[in-house]
């Protein structure tokens, strides 16, 4: 029945219809790759179907790029009362801890590296990382302070708190060794007989040191009263770390 072809819609061309169709909307912006496509396939049949690859930078991956740590130039800090070349290390990221710090510094600092004057300038160097604008460095909230017995073993075990902060070796059983052998754990003990009584500077407290010795070894943070159990401690272990390389090597006076 070849008359009722005559009322068939004729078929459109299926690159008109695309075409008509990129012409709405948004839809406009794929025009050239449908336009593309299609006269790459002149010949072959229906059209490949278009395929767009988006490449999204987003905020995450621009923040991530601005926050790379970077070598800073060299830098100076001055030192303030209170202040250990552990704590500047930590709180400025030097690369190697405060033992590379004190390396670095040893001809401002001396030989003791638990002993710095307020007001030298330490050299920080290169080994310091910074952030860049972008990335705001955020120290950690601070630890809740310690809390220690009022007896003997609180004494020693907040000294090895504070000889840890300050590199200074020795163990508990060291400490407490030679504190019974030389005050029997008495922080008021003094020797009023020795030759150091003779001359006028007994020794004094757990650990038996005089008075001299205390001021030479004191460690910035504890008491400056040489019968305070912790200072004197502390400063009898700096001063035997210096000495015999930490208080545990000592078997006798000292």
């Amino acid at each position: 029945m070849p008359a009722k072809g005559k009322h068939r819609r004729p078929k459109q061309n299926p690159i008109t219809r695309k075409l008509a169709l990129a012409g709405t909307g948004g839809a406009a912006l794929t025009l050239p790759l449908i336009s593309a496509t299609t006269a790459g396939a002149a010949g072959t049949g229906a059209p490949a179907a278009a395929v767009t690859t988006v490449t999204t930078v987003t905020a995450a991956t621009a923040a991530t790029a601005a926050v790379n740590v970077v070598t800073a130039p060299p830098t100076t800090y001055s030192v303030v009362a209170g202040d250990t070349l552990s704590e500047i290390a930590a709180d400025h990221s030097v690369s190697g801890g405060w033992k590379q710090l004190y390396e670095a510094n040893r001809g401002v600092v001396g030989d003791n590296p638990s002993v710095i004057r307020p007001g030298i300038k330490l050299n920080l160097g290169g080994q310091v990382k910074a952030a860049t604008a972008a990335a705001p460095a955020v120290k950690a909230a601070a630890k809740p302070a310690a809390s220690y017995a009022n007896n003997l073993d609180g004494w020693i075990r907040e000294s090895l708190d504070v000889m840890a902060k300050h590199g200074i070796p020795g163990t508990y059983n060291g400490i407490h060794r030679n504190v019974m052998r030389e005050s029997s754990g008495n922080p008021k003990a003094i020797n009023l007989w020795d030759i150091n009584a003779r001359n006028g500077i007994p020794s004094k407290g757990l650990l038996q040191v005089i008075d001299p010795t205390f001021k030479a070894y004191h460690v910035p943070g504890t008491s400056t009263d040489s019968y305070d159990p912790v200072a004197n401690i502390t400063a009898a272990c700096n001063y035997a770390a210096a000495r015999y390389g930490s208080i545990d090597n000592v078997n006798g006076a000292y």
